[in-house]
């Protein structure tokens, strides 16, 4: 568990299951996934269906939630696009619009890029997102995290196309902006 102020990243418990459900799989078209990749398909999932995956969850370390003021509000995670070389990517949702600009996702994305350096044998930690995704590029940008690939127009949403965008920072970088 990591802890700045009143903002909390922890593993998931079996008592955050009833709430995820809620934030990612009970809508159908849930606001969230307006800015996460929405160029991919969301589906609602009924709670019984979701429920019997909770092993998947609890206890996972490669996704963990967001607490804050005691409230779970998203989840924050990772994902190896090349494990043997330890190419680690990863993403961040905050589910309500409550919690958006409110910097909320920096401070979370800052406790977990902690925990991933502090926790494994990493040079680079990084993201992908589009370049619709405004927000999350000020996030990396904030983060000290530099603009490593712009892919041109190769995401398509509501009749136009968008860059992907791939953000990372190493391990120096990171330790000369924390004093580590």
């Amino acid at each position: 568990m990591y802890t700045d102020q009143e903002l909390i990243i922890r593993p998931i418990l079996e008592q955050d299951m009833d709430r995820l459900w809620e934030l990612i799989y009970k809508d159908e078209q849930p606001e969230w996934k307006k800015w996460d990749a929405p160029y991919y398909p969301h589906r609602a999932i009924p709670y019984e269906q979701f429920i019997e995956t909770m092993h998947d969850w609890i206890g996972n370390t490669s996704m963990w939630v967001i607490e804050v003021s005691g409230g779970v509000r998203g989840i924050i995670s990772y994902y190896w696009e090349h494990e043997p070389s330890k190419w680690l990517e990863m993403g961040i949702v905050l589910h309500e619009g409550q919690s958006w600009g409110k910097g909320i996702g920096t401070r979370a994305l800052k406790l977990w890029i902690a925990h991933l350096f502090h926790t494994m044998p990493l040079v680079r930690v990084g993201f992908t997102t589009w370049s619709g995704n405004e927000r999350m590029i000020r996030v990396g940008e904030k983060l000290g995290m530099q603009l490593e690939a712009k892919i041109r127009k190769v995401r398509y949403y509501e009749g136009h196309y968008y860059d992907s965008i791939r953000m990372g920072l190493l391990r120096e970088e990171w330790e000369a902006l924390n004093n580590e």
